[in-house]
């Protein structure tokens, strides 16, 4: 599971121009998006859902968080497309 975690980080920096543009459009340390990948630290909701926005929704909240039903349960009714399907 945490390998998918990694890939959808991944596809977002893909999609934002590089790790550096991808904390750029979120407003933090390029560090602390390295950090979620090397040292598996959890992504703060608000950050996901920004991921998701910056993506234009191929990085979903549900990529980013596997206990994302807890969070967002709102979520549940709708279909489930991971960042691996939308390639």
């Amino acid at each position: 599971m945490r390998t998918t975690v990694i890939a959808a980080i991944d596809k977002a920096a893909q999609i934002c121009g590089g790790v550096a543009k991808l904390a750029q459009e979120l407003n933090i340390s390029q560090g602390a998006v390295s950090n979620w990948k090397a040292r598996g630290s959890e992504i703060d909701p608000v950050h996901c859902a920004a991921i998701e926005r910056a993506t234009a929704g191929v990085v979903t909240r549900r990529d980013l968080r596997p206990d994302w039903a807890q969070i967002w349960p709102e979520l549940a009714a709708q279909p489930i497309q991971s960042a691996s399907e939308v390639a």
